[in-house]
Order: C-alpha cells, then structure tokens, then sequence
C-alpha cells in the first residue's frame, strides 16, 4: 500500500436501502496462515477461497523468495485457488535480498516465527507504516528460543533475523493478547524440542490452533493457552478459507445506518474469536444474528444478517472481550455514534499500534461529524446522538489505514450528504471490492 498524496475519494449517499444476499472477500488472519503453513510443510497444498488483497500478496511474495512454488490463480469470484508446494525438510532457502512485507504486519510477525529454526539470515523490511509498528513484542520470545536479531533490541523494522537450527522450547507468559505474537511462538515451536507453550491474558484469535492440526501438527489449545509438541513434520492439506468477518462487518453496519436495509452475508467465518462485533451490536439493539451452515476443517462458517435498526443504545465492552473484535472498533464506533447515551470500550490501547492511532483517529473523525468522543487512559468513550445530521463538506483523513478507509466511507453512503475519504485506495489491504459491493446491493 502506498502512503503517497492522492486526490481524496468523494462517497456519495447510497440511492436506496441496502436489500439482498452477497459474499465478502476470504478471511485475511487464515489466508495468511494457508499460504505460510503450506510453504512450511512437505508436498503441495490446495488452497481454496483466499483473499486477493496486497496484504496476502504480500505473503505469497515472501514465500516464493523463500523457495515455496505458488500457483494460486484468480477466481470468478475474485478469490485465490490453486497449490503451493512447500519446502518441508529441506527448509527454506537463503533468498537474494531483503523480505519486503509492504504493510502487511502479519506477514512479517509471522515470518519471523517461519524462519526461526533455519539457519539463513534474513532482512524483513516494510513500508514507512509498517515500519513504525512494534516488533519486539514478537523477537523477544524468539530471542528466548535461541533466535538472533540485529540489530538485538529492535522495537521496529527493518530487522534482520538469523534463525536457529536447535530451538529451545519455552514456556512464555505473554504480556498481552496477541495472535499474531501466539502464532510466531508456535511456528518456532514446531522444530524445537519439548513442549512450546503460550499463556496469554485473555483470549485472541485461534486460527493457528485450528489449522495446525491440518497440517499435521498436534497442537492443544485452551481458552488463554496453546502449546505444540516439537519437532514436528508439518505435511500439505487442504483448506478453503471462509468469508471475513471483520469485512463483512462493514456491510452489517452499514445495514444497520441505512433507513429500509436488510442483507444477508453468506459463507463468513463465525470462529467465536472473531464475532465479538456481532454480540457488542446485539448489546447495542441491532437487528442482526448469525446462522451456521457448514464448517471448513474446524473453522466455522454460515449466515451473518443484518436489518436497518432505528433505536439502538450504548453499551460497555469490557477490556477481556476487545481482541474478539480489536479490527471492528472503528466501525463500532461509527454505530455508537449513532445511539442513544454512551459506548465505552475498555483497555483498546492496541489501537495505538495499528496501521495508524487508530484511537486518536476516531476521536478526529466524530469529532468532525460533531460527536464528542474521548479517551481516558486506555479506554474509549462516545457519546452518541440518536438524530445526528453530518454537517456538509466533510474530509475524512483514512491515513492510509483500510479499516478507517472504509468506516468514514460508511459516513457518506449511509448518510445524506457526499463526505470525502484521503487514500481511500488503502482498501487493497482487505477489501478491495468493497465500495463496489455495498453499492450493488443498492441496485
């Protein structure tokens, strides 16, 4: 994604209620997985339903430096499908130059984790986003396992990781909830010795539990604790990635702003550790629900709808729920704007660390709009207003983040006046098609 100055995307009020049944792009968290796994394991893995955005590009370009053949092809749909055929034992190989992940902090937390047992050296590099995001938070367990990283106390990339062909397994208490943080461990874990285990504060996602075992894996998780038995051989599987729900979540929303709307999103994941947004609207009294149909592996997947809801009423999400829904609190916030008295999120100080400040962020954005929202400590609070008229004229800083991207665009096509969106093309992270589909609904 590129940060550089372009002409801000003028979003105009939908023509009509958002009405029908759609699809939103592959989950992000497991393409990311199903591309890195399967370049780990032996043999060619098949990969079914994963998203097309720079973000997974962003992966799969990492792997084929590393040597992983990948011949993924776009679908009809829009999707990824195809093989990747992995290194297995013969391990990755030292590639030309440096790792370049772009703005993608999954693929380069994760990488770190991939490379941890291979003895090569590796400089993992980002975009002036990414490279401003924390790192150490992933290379300080490494370092534990026997991993060196110059420069050694780096808080931020550029790094440079040279990995350890006899790994220590440890036992870490993580200061935070973090599944990108988990993961890492894990991948390292699978070539050392013993036991690696991971204990968390409270819970985060659990995608890398769920695939691991498809890839062979034996792995155990709990509620706040995951370990796997090392050394392991991971070999190819097969897996189809569901619908986003931190995409869908966008649309859901925006059924809910727009007077008349009803949608249904079909074949979106509804692992528990990503729904949290579903039941904080549900708190709210918002007219959605979710109805499973199906599952791939072990990853749950079905109906998410959504109606126009005219009263809705804040409501308060404590500190242990917010990684459950840490990605949809800028759209939340949007809604809370909306409802009657005061939304509270407690302990999102993770939003400081996104692809922007998220937190100061939405602050900025509502106040624009004319609603006050404030931070105390690590805590959100907006006070919202039931009949807000947004004012005209309204230029929304995305800065450069696809999350904020999309939320100030939902000012716009659920409102009555055009706003305009900085760098709205910062949507390619996740959502590519994403104006384009919540105005087909509109048709």
């Amino acid at each position: 994604m590129s940060n550089e100055a372009s002409e801000p995307k003028v979003i105009n009020p939908l023509p009509a209620p958002l009405d029908g049944t759609m699809t939103v792009p592959g989950d992000k968290s497991i393409s990311h997985r199903a591309i890195l796994f399967s370049a780990m394991a032996e043999g060619t893995s098949r990969l079914v339903g994963v998203l097309d955005s720079s973000d997974v590009r962003a992966s799969i370009d990492a792997v084929q430096k590393l040597g992983a053949k990948v011949t993924l092809e776009k679908q009809t749909d829009g999707s990824l499908a195809g093989g990747v055929e992995g290194w297995g034992e013969a391990g990755p190989k030292q590639p030309d130059g440096p790792i370049y992940c772009a703005n993608s902090g999954t693929t380069a937390r994760l990488l770190m984790g991939v490379l941890a047992p291979w003895d090569i050296e590796v400089r993992i590099e980002g975009d002036a986003s990414l490279s401003k995001r924390p790192m150490r938070r992933i290379t300080a367990p490494l370092m534990k396992m026997g991993v060196q990283f110059d420069p050694a106390g780096a808080e931020t990339l550029p790094i440079t990781e040279r990995g350890c062909r006899n790994l220590r397994a440890i036992t870490y208490n993580s200061p935070m909830a973090s599944a990108q943080l988990k993961t890492a461990v894990l991948l390292a874990g699978i070539r050392a010795n013993g036991v690696t285990e991971i204990n968390e504060p409270s819970v985060s996602r659990n995608h890398t539990e769920l695939m691991l075992p498809e890839y062979g894996v034996k792995t155990t998780a709990g509620e706040r604790t995951a370990r796997v038995q090392g050394p392991a051989r991971m070999h190819s599987a097969e897996v189809r990635v569901p619908g986003d729900p931190s995409s869908a979540a966008f649309v859901v929303c925006a059924a809910l702003l727009k007077r008349g709307s009803a949608v249904q999103i079909e074949n979106v994941s509804l692992n528990t550790a990503r729904t949290g947004f579903m039941m904080t609207l549900e708190k709210m009294g918002a007219d959605v629900n979710t109805r499973r149909t199906g599952s791939a592996g072990k990853e749950p997947y079905g109906i998410v709808s959504a109606c126009y809801t005219e009263r809705l009423h804040g409501c308060e999400i404590p500190g242990h729920k917010i990684a459950s829904l840490v990605d949809e609190v800028p759209v939340l916030s949007l809604v809370a704007a909306h409802a009657h008295g005061i939304t509270v999120f407690r302990n999102v100080e993770e939003l400081r660390a996104k692809e922007s400040d998220r937190l100061e962020a939405i602050v900025s954005g509502l106040a624009l709009m004319g609603v006050d929202a404030w931070t105390e400590g690590a805590d959100l609070f907006i006070e919202g207003q039931p009949n807000l008229v947004v004012p005209e004229g309204l230029v929304f800083d995305s800065r450069g983040d696809h999350r904020l991207a999309m939320t100030w665009a939902l000012v716009g096509l659920t409102g009555r006046v055009p706003v305009q969106v900085t760098d709205f093309g910062s949507v390619e992270v996740s959502y590519p098609d994403f104006l384009e589909d919540v105005e087909r609904l509109c048709r």
